[in-house]
């Protein structure tokens, strides 16, 4: 893609209403240039054959091949933006688990039902998609970031106040990371080189309520600390990784001179839930200097304010930076507001978190 070049977007989908709506909402904006659709991946690799797209929009159920067998040829033999456009359902989840690992840039959940007026209503979140996969670093982590319908920009405040509560001395320590989009393969990537010795961790990853549990399983099969989903009433201990469960908020609060996990039921912050503006703020707001807060990859400014209460508080605070990112947004934004300590390539965070 050349500089203000349109972005060139190719759909691949059995679905001729699908087809129709995803084009309709694309040709809305001038900067994105739909080249051609394929009803399934064999039409599509000849479609590509006289012109290749910047950015995929593809579904997974097709006829012929499947899109997740799709999706690795092309990563195997040209790293491309994939956008997964799926109906999501219990049973699709470990397929678009595998979609994750395969290297898409994110996955858009459609309804098996009202596809058309889901789609429409969604159109920003789309098309804001599309824009971030145009400009991704899609040879180094492979990332999800779930899009769901836009919802109001709520802070933080309509789940927890801000100020800090008075602390007990305690010898317990413990990080928070946030991160979205890229942040899968990046969660994968810290916590699979931490020991069991390390300190307790709490994780948003910005997903769906029917990804967390699988997500955290399959982490917990490949590391060496215990990774699980977040209930009310885990304890943050060392050698244990609490995952956000999608659909809720995850905060932290003390408990004596220990750190308990809660999940919380609440309207989205900065249109998601789980939020990590949320969790750092209880962060900032109970543990203070007791704890390291973590911005990772991902799109948007969710965690960048949360960040900077965490920093106030005395936290030490970490953003990754923009050449380990696929994209750059929420440590970008941290940044700016001057919320993190340190900037640092992904490579360095295991061990920092470590000490």
């Amino acid at each position: 893609m050349t500089a203000n070049a349109p972005i060139k977007v190719l759909i691949v989908d059995d679905s001729a209403v699908v087809r129709q709506v995803l084009v309709s909402i694309l040709e809305t904006d001038r900067n994105i240039r739909v080249i051609g659709y394929a009803i399934d991946p064999i039409f599509a690799m000849e479609r590509m054959r006289k012109e290749w797209p910047d950015v995929i929009i593809l579904d997974v159920e097709m006829p012929r091949m499947d899109g997740i067998t799709f999706l690795r040829k092309i990563m195997a033999e040209h790293p491309t933006p994939v956008i997964i456009c799926s109906s999501l359902t219990i049973k699709g989840t470990e397929t678009c688990l595998q979609a994750m690992e395969a290297g898409a840039f994110t996955i858009f959940t459609k309804p098996t039902m009202g596809v058309k007026n889901f789609l429409s209503d969604a159109a920003h979140e789309l098309l804001a998609a599309v824009k971030s996969a145009a400009g991704a670093r899609i040879s180094r982590l492979p990332p999800v970031r779930p899009l769901q319908k836009a919802s109001a920009k709520f802070s933080a405040d309509v789940v927890m106040e801000p100020g800090r509560e008075a602390m007990t001395l305690t010898t317990d320590r413990f990080t928070a990371i946030g991160t979205s989009t890229g942040g899968t393969q990046a969660l994968e990537y810290v916590l699979s080189n931490l020991p069991r010795t390390c300190p307790g961790i709490v994780v948003v990853q910005h997903m769906p309520e029917q990804f967390t549990a699988a997500f955290a399983k399959r982490l917990n099969d490949i590391c060496e600390i215990e990774v699980r989903e977040a209930k009310t009433g885990d304890r943050v201990i060392p050698g244990r990784a609490l995952i956000a469960p999608g659909g809720k908020h995850l905060v932290v609060r003390r408990s004596g001179a220990q750190y308990v996990a809660e999940v919380i039921s609440a309207p989205p912050v900065n249109r998601h839930c789980p939020s990590v503006d949320v969790l750092f703020r209880s962060v900032a707001k109970y543990a203070g200097s007791n704890a390291l807060g973590v911005i990772m990859t991902g799109m948007g400014d969710d965690g960048a304010r949360g960040l900077l209460e965490m920093r106030q508080a005395g936290a030490h605070t970490l953003a990754q930076d923009e050449a380990t990112c696929v994209v750059f947004g929420m440590p970008k934004e941290a940044i700016k507001l001057g919320a993190a300590d340190r900037i640092v390539p992904i490579q360095e965070i295991p061990g920092l978190i470590s000490r």
